[in-house]
């Protein structure tokens, strides 16, 4: 049976205590925070230019039907995130800077690992997004801003990732394939998405009201990944660069609005084919070492618009997105990937707040990748899929969402939905999964 963690029925528990009472009041519901403003200290600290949250997702995913274990059960992960952001202009007069420094923790299990997914290689997708990257600590954001020449020039440097800013993308759905930046999600090796940050810089300039370019220098660095590293500083392990570069334009159109992005990253690092090796014969074949690639490099574009409003309230009202990767095909087990879906949010006047999602999305495996595992397989003389020496072999994985957005509070939100995947980890002897998951989402 599953025995989720205190902090998930204190939740639950406390939209139960939300109330229209003064914003001001602890699990007041339009308050912003749960334990509310601290007798007006908040408000106080937000108008000097300290700003501190204390914030908590949590998850849980169930294999109701199919996948590659049929046993049924469900596991439950979570993150706590601690972070304060310093308007520096207020508290220094240092003119259009600030400061972020966040921290976040990790733990729990995930559903997709052993019950949806073919343990022997994994899936591509997570049915519980804020599950990865190891039950740690982590430094995630140590960054300062700055403005220059009236806002158009805009600089960052510190610790981040890349996907805060470039391919950004936001994470209301539970399952990853509609999660965050997707580039992070094909290229994980690379390119690191929160939780874990490195050393870098980012410089944007505004051409224009709603069009800017960006680009920048992330540290490549896999020792960052590791557990133990959640608060490494220093640059040891540096294997190169990644560096994006990106347009969006931010337009009105009818008044609705609307995001579109399109970008390119290149990795100076050495990176590893997936099939051959220095002779140019399949490496799985010959026993030789893969050989290397002196780069790695994709691209990526992305779109989100507002399509309807209320002339009562234009926040309501039915948004659409796609976004679509291409990837490097000697050197990435996946080479492009195509996701589309909708938001309505506000559904009915009773529930203003709320909103409903749903999605699709579709991960392909590069060709040379799933040659390689034939070859493998045929190396060893296995071909029964159910040997446990056998490599499955990746192709297509389909991915769907519906969710349903409870607005509780203005502190809380709770997101039941259904998830799909055809193929997990684009096996096509897994059986068809279906999910079913509860996002929580508060701040306190």
């Amino acid at each position: 049976m599953l025995q989720l963690p205190k902090t998930c029925y204190i939740g639950l528990a406390l939209s139960a205590l939300a109330t229209p009472a003064a914003a001001s009041e602890m699990f007041a519901s339009d308050s912003p925070w749960m334990l509310g403003d601290w007798g007006g200290t908040r408000s106080e600290l937000l108008e000097k230019g300290y700003d501190f949250t204390l914030g908590y997702t949590g998850e849980m995913g169930s294999n109701l039907h199919g996948g590659y274990d049929h046993d049924r059960t469900a596991r439950y992960s979570d993150q706590f995130t601690f972070g304060s952001h310093l308007d520096l202009d207020k508290i220094l007069g240092w003119q259009d800077a600030e400061f972020q420094l966040t921290i976040t923790e990790r733990h729990g299990d995930n559903i997709s690992n052993d019950r949806i997914n073919d343990p022997r290689v994994g899936g591509f997708t997570s049915a519980q997004e804020v599950w990865g990257r190891g039950e740690t600590w982590r430094l995630t954001q140590m960054w300062i801003k700055q403005k220059y020449f009236d806002g158009a020039l805009d600089v960052k440097f510190g610790r981040f990732g890349e996907g805060e800013d470039f391919n950004s993308f936001p994470c209301d759905f539970q399952n990853l394939a509609f999660c965050g930046s997707q580039v992070g999600n094909w290229v994980g090796g690379i390119w690191y998405n929160w939780p874990v940050s490195q050393w870098a810089l980012r410089v944007r300039y505004n051409l224009s009201d709603e069009l800017y370019t960006q680009v920048g220098v992330f540290e490549q660095n896999p020792s960052n990944l590791e557990s133990g590293n959640g608060f490494k500083l220093s640059g040891s392990g540096t294997q190169g660069a990644v560096m994006p570069i990106e347009l969006v334009w931010t337009p009105r159109i009818q008044g609705l609005k609307g995001e579109y992005r399109a970008g390119y990253y290149y990795s100076n690092a050495k990176a590893q084919d997936v099939l051959k090796d220095s002779n140019g014969q399949p490496a799985a074949v010959s026993g030789a070492a893969y050989r290397s690639s002196s780069s790695k490099h994709g691209m990526w574009l992305g779109a989100q618009q507002q399509v309807t409003s209320l002339a009562s309230d234009q926040s309501r009202g039915l948004s659409l997105f796609a976004n679509a990767t291409v990837h490097d095909k000697k050197t990435n087990a996946i080479d492009n990937y195509v996701q589309a879906g909708l938001v309505y949010k506000g559904p009915f006047d009773a529930r203003a707040k709320d909103d409903i999602g749903f999605a699709v999305a579709r991960v392909h495996v590069n060709p040379a990748y799933r040659k390689n595992a034939r070859l493998a397989n045929q190396a060893a003389g296995l071909y029964d899929y159910d040997n446990p020496g056998f490599l499955p072999v990746q192709d297509t994985e389909y991915s769907a969402e519906l969710y349903y957005g409870i607005h509780l509070a203005d502190w809380l939100t709770v997101r039941p939905n259904l998830q799909y995947i055809r193929h997990p980890g684009g096996v096509s002897q897994v059986d068809g999964a279906l999910v079913g998951g509860l996002k929580i989402q508060s701040s306190f």
